[in-house]
């Protein structure tokens, strides 16, 4: 018979990852007091430098195939945005999220049951506001249930705009905690994608218990392109996270971290084909998440007959992700893997051909006092 391991994700401090039922994302509360609980880092509260300011989080790619919940990078262009002002009508101390716009408008205005409200929250709390109000605007550019990283892009973008307002007091390891906060409310304790939409880049989370989050630099001098393509299907975390197995075969254990090693060496040293090896090489998650996807099993064929380096599924899904080292070619291969989801899937998707994002989330405008 043959050796299994217990499989768990990793786990917030003194517990283990289990599955359990989403919060209501729809309520009628529209404030919340700062009462998260992360701890207040800073010993004497912060006054606001700006009235308001403007900040963008990117889209992420978390797993990378083998890397299951300690590997993602950012990809450029596709992302969340927030507006954060000083509000004299919102009491001291609380925020308010006045306006959501973008692809997902039916999204709850209560701070405590939306991802940019919660880490907004958490960023207040490490920051110790009690004196001011804040009013929040979210743009989103990313579809809910897309794999993208769409709950953690709102959550990077409301922490960075609230330690902006505040003079950058935090640094980014501090505001992917506040981040973890309304990730673990939403789909889980697990950084691979806040990490990235924070830090920009490859991230590998070495450890959640101290979180210990080491960047990967892909060489500048080397090109690496991201292949998108994502069908017309919500893919929701928590039905993907459960269809995971409890054991592995040791050998998919020892198999999937010889690929995971290889992936972090690709990326040092920007061995595109090598990275596309290693990423398509997944013998424990894409397996059972694949078949959930129609489609996705043929859209993987037709990216690699079409010259990817290598295909996988992008977080839980159900966008799918080629690498190659060619924006030209990458065009060619998301419009064979469109092909593939119509043809096999009956599904309609959009492709789109990114780079990877180095900078992570950031400011984007700001009006000073």
């Amino acid at each position: 018979m043959a050796t299994t391991l217990s499989f768990h994700s990793p786990s917030k401090p003194s517990s283990h990852f289990q599955l359990k039922p989403s919060p209501p994302l729809f309520a009628k509360v529209s404030f919340f007091r700062c009462r998260a609980s992360v701890q207040t880092l800073v010993a004497v509260e912060p006054e606001p430098v700006f009235t308001s300011v403007k900040t963008f989080a990117p889209a992420t790619v978390a797993n990378l195939g083998p890397g299951f919940d300690f590997l993602g990078c950012a990809v450029d262009g596709l992302g969340d945005h927030v507006t954060l002002r000083v509000d004299p009508s919102v009491r001291a101390g609380e925020i308010l999220i006045s306006e959501i716009t973008g692809t997902a408008t039916k999204l709850s205005t209560n701070p405590l049951r939306n991802c940019a409200g919660i880490a907004a929250i958490a960023t207040m709390k490490m920051l110790g506001i009690r004196s001011v109000g804040l009013s929040l605007d979210l743009h989103k550019g990313l579809p809910l249930g897309s794999g993208l990283g769409s709950s953690a892009a709102s959550a990077a973008a409301a922490a960075v705009a609230v330690n902006e307002i505040f003079g950058r007091k935090l640094g980014r390891e501090e505001l992917v905690l506040a981040g973890l906060e309304s990730e673990a409310k939403v789909s889980g304790y697990h950084a691979d994608n806040i990490a990235p939409a924070i830090m920009g880049g490859f991230v590998l989370i070495r450890s959640y218990e101290p979180l210990d989050l080491k960047p990967l630099r892909f060489p500048a001098d080397k090109d690496l392109f991201f292949v998108l393509v994502s069908p017309e299907f919500e893919a929701p975390t928590k039905k993907m996270r459960a269809a995971l197995p409890t054991e592995i075969p040791m050998a998919h254990h020892v198999w999937n971290s010889s690929q995971a090693a290889a992936l972090v060496a690709a990326v040092l040293e920007g061995d595109a084909v090598m990275l596309g090896k290693a990423l398509s090489a997944d013998r424990v998650v894409e397996p059972t998440r694949a078949p959930l996807i129609p489609g996705m099993e043929a859209v993987k064929k037709a990216a690699l007959e079409a010259g990817a380096f290598g295909c996988t599924i992008s977080g839980a899904g159900p966008t799918a992700v080629a690498v190659i080292d060619v924006e030209e070619k990458g065009e060619e291969i998301g419009e064979k893997m469109v092909e593939a989801f119509t043809k096999v899937g009956n599904l309609k998707s959009v492709a789109s051909v990114k780079k990877l994002d180095k900078i992570g989330a950031r400011l984007v405008s700001s009006i000073s006092r």
